[in-house]
């Protein structure tokens, strides 16, 4: 569709710019005060067809109450072409600034390439309205919001502050954009700045009081300057007023009766701790925000004030607010379609849904969409059509969609076109959803965890670890270990090795179990495994587990009864994937990393070859068995200690990592441990996917890989037993004078 339509003039600077003067200067929207007048006009008559009809006839123009009655409502826009007065065109060397006047202008022009707005005579809208009266999006008028308005959720000193900026002259506004533009406050201001914020806050009151007084089924504000950031008493992050709370409580005030519980769901890309503090002990405003967090790293960060909430996913609310914050914080940015599908279906619409709001509002940033590089992540325009029409689904349709945040001009008008088609009743398209990544499923299961107290939604499989630990309780990894000792204390008179290091024996006190008089054998098995593999069917009502119906599986037992048997002093290093704290209060916390994992273990498997194996001059063969991910264990110590001439052989069993033995001191040790191992690695292993992959484990410094048919490191140790215990005794030196009859034919 051409620009230049009958619905624009241009200015000198060759920008669009609205007629606002005359019924039909309109954008290509009619004028909702109409519509409101003959809905008015029509409450107070009779609603049979024909004078409804009567009332159209008296305003052609007017949108018709009969349409009205068979729910046939359009959607409303708002948009004004004052919102682009505040710019920063005249401070500073670079006067490109991300939050530019372009942002509303290039999503306003591709609605209208699209097609959703009208942009015809007056003859042709009314003929539309008749035929097709949904086709194209309502206006909703912008105007300048009213002091009372605004301080309804600001102090009068910051409406005073932003108000006087429209009486300071040109070189006292750069002063103080250049102050402003640094650290949390991020921001500029001009001359017309007070105009554009007002005419901003405005357009979401109206346009939310559209949605709610039943003028239009849903709306978009096209609106800046944006406002999720702005704080009851300062302007912070682009934004003056806070646009969305300002629409909101008046909304609530207005209209008591049919909007007093609000849902705000802010996507943008950074938390909005300004609706956030303003609602904060407010039990009738929901807000859920998604953004990335970074641990407080991420734009806005944390505040100066300690006692400031902050985007923090532990952050819910306070007093009868308790619960109505949600805080969907990304650990870092890369989020994508998967991310954010998966917040909504596990967090948001059934947080929602449970609330039961009046009237949904998105602060709708558009910066987490693929493109932009400031918020760097990658949501597309379907992705927002899906979560749209999500929220559709509640407060009977009510949604009012407010622009805040988007920089990238292509990314924030493809996305809010998805947005303003969904609105308009098109379905989403089909959408393949990718994977949710391992570290924002551990996020959406933390967000859970927090606010299962105030939500009957999100209690299924959330542990209330506090309370447990009041009764009492033990983590289950502690009291399997403790069984574990027991057993082969009772059974093969094992006891714990004491291991003096402060640290070491903190980390992995009651973990490392010898047999008696283990400096006297001749042979020694030492296995570094990981925990015991659990297994349970939850009921399918309720997800409950009872005990009868989960098990712990073993594969370590049977080779320290096998060795045992065989006359093996036997070191048993278990490692568990967490060390219990007594301050753990998480219901789900992750295994321990890579790095914390590696510096852990290779103190711990040095110590013990230092002060023990290294010792035991009667050993002739020392044996290595790595099970799990601890088989990092056998890595660290073969590259940290020249242990070649007294290890006889390395038996590993991997369903993870392949991890590479390789020195830049020790040249030979690759050919050693090619020569000197058994590497089992599960069927399903990603090493066995294409031939490059198989070819590169085939590399002497990954050991002797041998595919395993099996999976899970419990059946792979029970499959290869045979096979890797006969491979031990094999190399067990002759001279021991073995006693019994298998190990003689086996030696």
């Amino acid at each position: 569709m051409d620009d230049n339509d009958n619905d624009v003039v241009m200015d000198g600077a060759d920008h669009p710019v609205t007629t606002v003067d005359g019924p039909s200067a309109t954008n290509g929207f009619r004028d909702s005060s109409a519509l409101e007048d003959s809905l008015e006009t029509s409450n107070a008559q009779s609603l049979d067809n024909d004078t409804a009809d009567e009332e159209d006839e008296s305003d052609p123009t007017a949108y018709p109450t009969s349409l009205k009655r068979r729910g046939l409502l359009p959607t409303g826009c708002c948009y004004d072409d004052r919102m682009k007065l505040h710019a920063n065109a005249d401070f500073g060397p670079n006067p490109h600034h991300p939050e530019d006047p372009s942002r509303i202008e290039h999503i306003m022009r591709t609605f209208k390439r699209a097609g959703l707005v009208f942009t015809g005579s007056d003859a042709d809208l009314i003929r539309i309205i008749e035929t097709n009266p949904t086709r194209y999006m309502w206006r909703i008028p912008a105007r300048e919001a009213t002091r009372e308005e605004i301080c309804t959720v600001h102090s009068p000193k910051h409406y005073r502050w932003v108000e006087e900026l429209s009486r300071k002259p040109t070189n006292e506004l750069r002063q103080l954009s250049a102050i402003l533009d640094q650290g949390r406050d991020s921001l500029y201001v001009g001359s017309m700045t007070y105009d554009a914020a007002l005419i901003s806050a405005g357009g979401a009151i109206e346009t939310c009081k559209s949605v709610v007084a039943g003028l239009v089924k849903n709306a978009f504000a096209i609106i800046r300057p944006p406002g999720h950031h702005a704080e009851f008493d300062a302007a912070m992050g682009f934004c003056l007023f806070n646009n969305v709370p300002i629409a909101a409580k008046i909304c609530q005030l207005d209209y008591p009766d049919t909007c007093r519980r609000v849902l705000i769901l802010d996507w943008d890309v950074h938390h909005g701790n300004g609706i956030q503090n303003m609602f904060y002990d407010d039990p009738n405003v929901l807000y859920i925000s998604i953004h990335v967090y970074s641990n407080g790293e991420f734009y806005p960060g944390r505040p100066e004030n300690p006692m400031i909430p902050d985007g923090g996913m532990e952050n819910c609310g306070v007093d009868k607010g308790a619960g109505k914050n949600v805080n969907i914080g990304w650990h870092n940015q890369g989020m994508g379609d998967g991310e954010y599908m998966a917040a909504f279906q596990k967090i948001v619409m059934p947080i929602a849904q449970e609330f039961n709001p009046d009237l949904v509002i998105i602060s709708a940033g558009f910066d987490a969409a693929a493109g932009d590089e400031l918020g760097g992540c990658f949501v597309t325009p379907n992705c927002y059509a899906h979560m749209t029409h999500m929220l559709m689904s509640l407060a009977g349709g009510k949604v009012a969609v407010c622009l805040e945040g988007g920089y990238n001009l292509e990314a924030i008008s493809k996305s809010a076109l998805a947005v303003a088609q969904t609105l308009m009743g098109e379905p989403p398209a089909k959408m393949d959803v990718p994977k949710l990544s391992k570290d924002a499923a551990r996020v959406l299961a933390k967000v859970q965890s927090y606010q299962a107290p105030y939500w009957d939604c999100m209690r299924p499989g959330v542990v209330d670890v506090q309370e447990l630990q009041a009764q009492g309780s033990a983590r289950l990894h502690d009291v399997v270990r403790t069984a574990q000792r027991q057993v082969l204390s009772e059974k093969h008179g094992m006891i714990p090795l004491w291991v003096q290091r402060d640290v070491v024996y903190r980390s992995f006190e009651n973990e490392v179990l010898v047999s008696r008089d283990i400096h006297l054998a001749k042979k020694i098995l030492l296995i570094v495994h990981d925990p015991p593999e659990l297994h349970a069917q939850p009921d399918p009502l309720d997800n409950s587990l009872e005990p009868h119906n989960s098990w712990v599986t073993d594969g370590v037992q049977q080779y320290i009864d096998w060795a045992f048997e065989k006359g093996f002093g036997v070191i048993d290093v278990n490692v568990p994937h967490y060390i219990t704290h007594p301050e753990d209060t998480d219901s789900f916390i992750p295994k321990t990393d890579e790095r914390a994992l590696q510096a852990q273990i290779q103190d711990l498997m040095c110590y013990v070859w230092d002060n023990y194996l290294q010792l035991f001059d009667r050993a002739d063969d020392i044996f290595l068995m790595g099970v799990g991910n601890a088989y990092l264990g056998i890595k660290v110590l073969l590259i940290n200690r020249d242990v070649k001439s007294r290890i006889s052989g390395v038996v590993n069993f991997v369903n993870g990592n392949l991890r590479p033995v390789k020195s830049d001191v020790d040249q030979e040790l690759s050919s050693w441990y090619r020569d000197n191992s058994c590497v089992y690695v599960a069927n399903d292993h990603a090493c066995w996917a294409d031939e490059d992959l198989k070819r590169k484990v085939n590399k002497r410094r990954f050991g002797s890989v041998i595919r395993s048919k099996v999976n899970g490191l419990t059946s792979m140790m029970t499959e290869h037993s045979t096979e890797a215990q006969g491979w031990i005794m094999d190399r067990v030196s002759d001279e021991h004078g073995d006693t019994t009859e298998d190990e003689s034919r086996m030696a």
